[in-house]
């Protein structure tokens, strides 16, 4: 590996099989990180896999449901039994579905929380007592621009974002006198298969781009000084200025 920046870490990134996750697991590895990689497709996780050792990196695959609490608790002791330790923790698995509120059913309102507001809160639940056995360690959660706004249409995904900064705010405070760091990711349209799902009128030329989201979790997870950010919030850069 010729960069070195998080030599002996340990992350664990969920969604990482395909778009902004992969990206984010490709950008840690580079810098000396040993990757724990959690998605719900196997042969996703193995490519990224592959990718990573290709590089000369180290990684594990999880197959995970964040949803599903066997599989984050076999997820976090599994990468602490591979790696001996945990830095790191990207919550950026998330699903959305897309519709009005009243054309929403029960089952897909719930499986939205399941998955974007359960999940990280499983994944922190889990992950915090290694974590708290680093000096410094990092919990960094990919909300959304729908996680401080809402958009019409998107009022199951905007819920399940909203709750997810929710739970970001009160976990900082929570865990800051353990050396924790937690911090929020809120981007914009990103040029990924989820975002053409949502926005179909986006021209996908001025999409951000996945290693732009990437490159952000890796100036946050490498901050050693007094400064902490707590929300970063991320948009197009044709979109609306502080709209």
């Amino acid at each position: 590996m010729a960069d070195t920046l998080l030599e002996g870490k340990v992350a664990i990134v969920t969604g990482a099989g395909r778009g902004i996750g992969r990206c984010i697991a490709l950008t840690l590895a580079r810098q000396g990180a040993r990757l724990s990689l959690a998605a719900r497709t196997a042969a996703d996780l193995h490519a990224v896999q592959a990718e990573i050792e290709a590089q000369g990196g180290q990684a594990v695959s999880f197959v995970t449901d964040v949803s599903r609490e066997a599989d984050v608790i076999r997820l976090v002791r599994g990468t602490v039994e591979r790696f001996g330790r945990l830095d790191i923790l990207i919550n950026n698995a998330g699903i959305g579905i897309f519709g009005p509120l009243v054309e929403t059913t029960t089952e897909q309102w719930d499986q939205v929380m399941a998955v974007n507001a359960r999940g990280p809160f499983l994944c922190c639940r889990e992950a915090i007592p290694y974590l708290r056995q680093q000096e410094q360690s990092f919990i960094v959660n990919i909300a959304s621009v729908v996680g401080v706004k809402g958009y019409a249409h998107q009022s199951a995904y905007s819920a399940s974002k909203h709750a997810l900064m929710g739970m970001t705010k009160a976990l900082a405070r929570e865990v800051q006198a353990d050396g924790i760091r937690v911090h929020a990711i809120c981007p914009g349209g990103v040029d990924t298969a989820f975002v053409g799902q949502a926005r179909p009128d986006l021209d996908p030329s001025l999409l951000m781009q996945p290693q732009e989201i990437a490159d952000i979790v890796l100036f946050l997870v490498t901050r050693q000084g007094n400064a902490v950010i707590d929300e970063i919030d991320v948009r197009r850069a044709a979109s609306t200025p502080w709209a």
